[in-house]
């Protein structure tokens, strides 16, 4: 394994101390390891939960599982291959060969590299030597904007082992072909209307591992406010503590709350272009939004009002259709209202 690799990316993160079990999802994740399914994708806006629930699950896992926490400086197809390579020689040495990858890495550092369908090649032929079934998960796969990342992830997938499952986490959909997957019946797909906490996982978590004593009319107030939403939960009850007049402050509280915003804008908001940022600005008056009204909200000097009615017609889609249909692509809290995106 290269020196220079941060080891801190391929650890697997300890299941927290107090925790809420998340039993109904976690059944969902072990159904994902049928031998018929290749992806398990956990694609929601962030603070809902994803690395946690699979640091929950791999706790209790009965395969070997190797894992790796992405960052933007794996957009290198390099120093993904490294990385991931890295991550499964950390399976245990009885689940396969110690030394997997070893040839590849070795290529990898060469001048001048063969082509990467051939390196890909070889690390499938490896992995196959492997003995036991293992599950491999790519934390934070949000990161990734690299065509040729998500080209060597399709490659992986397309010609994946049978003994290997792939376990992606992400605050956006992967570039990936999982429409074809979905419809081969080989993905297993948790979103945010699943990730929500129930009223129950809820109360408990406020209760239990917040330390409040909350009613169950107020666990169901802030629950509903929040809609499930774990870290609007979180921070909802960082500010309750030392509150007397709970009921009050549940009432009052909403996302402009300081704690709410400060985690939005730095963990969403800023990670944003500023066109998306500007659309975002110039659309939060509208509670409901679609493609045109979008556009005449925008006001945009280079699109007509003429010309957004002709292009409607002819079923084409206009810039605040496709910014609109980037949200939900992007998991940026937008709830889609039918199954056409209109």
């Amino acid at each position: 394994m290269p020196a220079s690799l941060l080891l801190t990316k391929l650890y697997i993160p300890p299941p927290r101390l107090w925790l809420v079990p998340r039993s109904r999802l976690v059944e969902r994740l072990n159904e994902g390891l049928d031998a018929s399914r290749k992806l398990t994708l956990i694609s929601a806006p962030a603070g809902f939960g994803k690395t946690t629930l699979v640091s929950e699950w791999v706790a209790g896992c009965e395969r070997p599982v190797a894992w790796l926490s992405l960052d933007e400086r794996d957009n290198d197809p390099t120093s993904f291959l490294t990385y991931l390579v890295a991550a499964l020689q950390t399976l245990p040495p009885k689940t396969g060969e110690a030394n997997i990858g070893r040839g590849v890495l070795a290529i990898l550092q060469s001048p001048q590299p063969p082509p990467i369908e051939s390196i890909l090649t070889a690390l499938l032929n490896e992995i196959t030597t492997i003995q036991e079934h293992f599950v491999l998960v790519l934390d934070d796969y949000h990161v990734i904007d690299s065509k040729q990342v998500d080209g060597i992830l399709t490659f992986l997938l397309e010609h994946l082992p049978p003994q290997m499952h792939l376990v992606i986490a992400s605050r956006e959909d992967p570039h990936l072909p999982l429409a074809r997957l979905r419809v081969r019946g080989q993905l297993t797909e948790l979103r945010a209307a699943d990730l929500r906490f129930t009223p129950a996982e809820a109360s408990g978590f406020l209760n239990r591992v917040m330390g409040l004593n909350l009613s169950a009319e107020d666990v169901t107030a802030l629950e509903t406010r929040t809609e499930g939403w774990i870290a609007g939960l979180q921070l909802a009850a960082i500010s309750m503590q030392g509150h007397s007049d709970t009921t009050g402050f549940i009432k009052s509280f909403t996302g402009s709350h300081h704690f709410v915003l400060d985690y939005l804008v730095e963990e969403v908001l800023q990670q944003q272009s500023e066109r998306i940022k500007t659309f975002l600005l110039r659309t939060s008056i509208l509670d409901r939004l679609c493609g045109p009204l979008c556009d005449a909200v925008l006001c945009s000097p280079s699109v007509s009002g003429q010309e957004i009615e002709s292009r409607e017609t002819a079923g084409q889609e206009t810039a605040g259709q496709q910014t609109l249909e980037y949200l939900e692509h992007a998991n940026l809290f937008i709830v889609p209202l039918d199954n056409e995106r209109r």
